[in-house]
């Protein structure tokens, strides 16, 4: 997140969140923390907010009602009687322990802050975070003696890695709010019960969930359904990347139509296509529209994943960023080996 230079650290409470099929119990502070280091409050801002995308927002859900989501009622009530923070704190430390039942959830603090004065488009606004740190970190701690210095060993938290936070901010409460997320521990379907089990959280539907999303559909067809279902070279799905980012850099909105026009061009291609947009919105439970506005921070996310890239073997990787004519795939029979031929007018 940027411009977290005006944000107001209103206040902070910690709590001891342990495995229960562990045996690991939990610890539930009465009272937030006190923090007179301006320098100390500073790091805590930075070490929470810093980590998130605010582009890519979600909100709380529930299968039959919004308001039987604990996490969602428990913040609500917050925002709307600020008194009850340490009490509606405790109750999210303990659904999170209620939640943290699966064998590779670790213990760790869970640290429920309020903040005032977020940047959130062009307003500044109130939110409320859930920060969990999993992760402990060595540092070897210089201290003074009589005739020279000591050092000892403590463990304590890097401040430039978040493990897990959610950021709520005070806006369309009576959707699910605005949230941000980040999980960067146990990604596995499996363990994501920070997501699905403790938040129960989804996409917002806006233009960079249709990017993000139709983006990623993109990349997974041409990898494997483009290779798997038509005669094409390694060239061929290079250059198909390449033409799919060149359209979602070039156009400010995304159209079904014009994207199997001017990027897919033949029509078994276009309804393969198709047909696996449904299939993968099933399989991934989103919904991409035939149009939508195109997020530019949505495209730089993804632009790292089109890396049009050949390997061969395990010594020469050929990038191509254009002009798959000017490149020649042949056999050589004296050596047995497939080649590559590459055309070009200098080197540099």
């Amino acid at each position: 997140m940027t411009g977290i230079d005006s944000v107001v650290l209103e206040s902070v409470i910690v709590h001891k969140v342990g495995n229960p099929t562990r045996s690991e119990q939990l610890v539930l502070s009465n009272e937030a923390l006190t923090i007179e280091d301006s320098l100390v409050t500073g790091l805590l801002t930075k070490y929470f907010l810093t980590p998130f995308n605010e582009a890519e927002q979600y909100q709380f859900s529930h299968l039959s009602d919004l308001s039987l989501n604990e996490v969602y009622t428990y913040v609500q009530t917050i925002f709307n009687e600020p008194d009850t923070f340490v009490e509606q704190s405790k109750l999210l430390a303990t659904f999170l322990h209620a939640k943290s039942t699966h064998v590779k959830v670790k213990d760790g603090e869970l640290y429920v802050a309020k903040f005032t004065n977020l940047p959130f488009g062009t307003e500044f606004i109130s939110g409320i975070g859930l920060f969990k740190s999993e992760t402990k970190e060595t540092f070897l701690q210089l201290k003074t003696k009589q005739e020279g210095w000591g050092i000892s060993a403590e463990d304590g938290i890097a401040i430039n890695k978040l493990d897990k936070g959610c950021l709520i901010y005070n806006k369309d409460g009576a959707d699910g709010y605005v949230v941000c997320m980040v999980d960067n521990t146990n990604k596995q379907q499996d363990t994501q019960y920070w997501v699905n089990d403790f938040l129960q959280i989804t996409r917002r539907a806006n233009s960079y969930h249709y990017t993000d999303a139709a983006l990623g559909m993109c990349k997974l067809f041409i990898s494997n359904e483009y290779q798997d279902k038509f005669e094409v070279t390694k060239t061929d799905q290079v250059d198909l990347l390449h033409r799919s980012m060149e359209y979602f850099t070039s156009h400010e909105s995304f159209n079904m139509q014009d994207f199997g026009k001017e990027v897919l061009h033949h029509p078994e291609l276009i309804e393969s296509f198709t047909q696996y947009k449904s299939q993968y919105e099933v399989a991934k439970q989103v919904v991409i529209e035939d149009e939508f506005s195109i997020h530019v921070a949505a495209v730089k996310k993804q632009q790292r994943f089109f890396k049009a890239v050949v390997k061969l073997d395990k010594n020469f990787h050929i990038y191509i960023h254009g002009r798959k004519d000017l490149v020649e795939k042949g056999y050589d029979e004296k050596s047995g080996k497939q080649f590559y031929k590459l055309y070009f007018d200098e080197e540099s």
